[in-house]
């Protein structure tokens, strides 16, 4: 059922019947019922819908300049053409702070205020004030050189540090909400005209305790930082998507996210394609392609545990498909298994292999996977396929396929009894 804003309003004062998920608003830059090609025809509608109890907007074919974020919204379905549907970022300028910004404050000073305006996005960092005490906000207010935001700074970021302003924020955003479903469109990120801005704050498409949220059939491309990013947030699904050409981490799940399912996505061309970051457990990372990134394939780590990789691609990655961090026992990604994976040529001419167990790690499991260089004899890189290292023990090796390394199946430099060969 497809209902007019109007109506939909009607019955919502009224207390009529229609139900959330039967509001249904368009939106684009022609025939549609909220016109426009920027973020804020974009955010009207979303906030219309949201105000509405939920339901969906529709994104007609069309590039959208982004000077901020789409923030989304709890129960709101946001739903583009696929590629014709294009949410691209403003081109990004930095500025460095004359005053410090400290702990708590809700405005920055700049020496030069061309460029910001009321209504644009913004990060407010210093040198050691990177990851989660980065600040990303919408400037509220402006008096001369001097910008009000709509949150407070999350440091002290000193001047003498190299304190400074710079018009990042993630293109697709979503905050404290629940419920939210991002479909079939594509962010372009225009790297090339922008500065870095950390994955812990930003990305293509970035979520901050989103419980809930679903990403389908999205593309995120050619962002400085990240593709796709989600924090603190808790079954998240994402699915059917692509990202590529990102100068980081193609996708991130971290920082405490629980049972997150990635599946059937392609992460290529990044720095790293699927990066587990802080206490991501009980997830299901099943039928993905990660391929051609600088360093890795998959990154295990901090807290990492009880996750299930399943039937993933894991192909011609730099340095290692498969890398599980050096951490301390208590630190380490335990209780991980693979089943049924594809991890072959690796590697680059000073090293490579398929899998590498660094760190205290143990209660690793890899069950019928095929971990190979396919590549002609001179040209394999992928040294060894298992590198097991001193400090890792109770990994698990069953039913696997492991052929065509230049030096050797496995290394194993832990103690023999750390590891089981069926």
């Amino acid at each position: 059922m497809r209902i007019s804003g109007f109506l939909a309003l009607l019955l919502f004062i009224q207390g009529g019947v229609a139900m959330a998920s039967d509001i249904y608003v368009t939106v684009g830059v022609k025939d549609a019922e909220i016109i426009g090609r920027t973020n804020k025809a974009l955010q009207a509608a979303v906030d219309y819908v949201a105000a509405l109890g939920g339901g969906t907007v529709e994104i007609g074919p069309g590039e959208y300049w982004m000077e901020n974020s789409l923030h989304l919204r709890s129960n709101v379905t946001v739903r583009g053409q696929d590629e014709a549907t294009v949410l691209k970022k403003c081109d990004g300028l930095v500025a460095p702070l004359i005053l410090d910004g400290d702990y708590g404050e809700e405005q920055f000073t700049v020496a030069d205020p061309s460029g910001f305006k009321v209504g644009m996005g913004v990060s407010v960092f210093d040198d050691d004030a990177g990851g989660f005490h980065t600040v990303v906000a919408t400037i509220i207010a402006a008096d001369g050189n001097t910008f009000r935001i709509d949150k407070p700074i999350l440091a002290d970021c000193m001047v003498r540090r190299n304190a400074r302003a710079q018009t990042t924020f993630p293109v697709i955003s979503g905050y404290y909400i629940e419920n939210a479903r991002v479909e079939n469109l594509t962010v372009d990120g225009n790297g090339d005209k922008n500065p870095y801005l950390n994955g812990c704050r930003g990305a293509g498409i970035f979520l901050y305790r989103a419980h809930g949220t679903h990403i389908a059939g999205c593309t995120t491309r050619n962002y400085h930082g990240d593709g796709i990013s989600f924090q603190q947030s808790n079954d998240v699904v994402v699915e059917d998507c692509v990202s590529y050409d990102n100068t980081h981490l193609g996708l991130h799940p971290g920082s405490g996210s629980q049972r997150p399912t990635i599946r059937r996505c392609r992460s290529y061309r990044n720095n790293l394609g699927l990066f587990l970051c802080w206490r991501v457990k009980n997830g299901v990372f099943e039928e993905n392609e990660l391929f051609e990134n600088a360093t890795f394939g998959i990154s295990i780590g901090h807290k990492d545990t009880d996750n299930l990789f399943r039937k993933n691609v894991i192909r011609s990655n730099r340095r290692y498909g498969v890398y599980f961090r050096n951490e301390s026992e208590a630190m380490a990604g335990h209780r991980n298994r693979f089943e049924e994976n594809v991890i072959e040529d690796n590697g680059n001419p000073e090293e490579g292999a398929g899998v590498v167990i660094d760190g205290e790690t143990h209660d690793i499991t890899f069950v019928q996977n095929t971990i190979t260089d396919t590549r002609p004899e001179g040209e394999k890189m992928q040294r060894y396929g298992v590198w097991i290292k001193e400090k890792a023990s109770r990994v698990t090796l069953t039913g696997n396929q492991i052929r065509g390394n230049i030096e050797s199946t496995m290394r194993n430099d832990a103690s023999p009894e750390s590891v089981t060969v069926e």
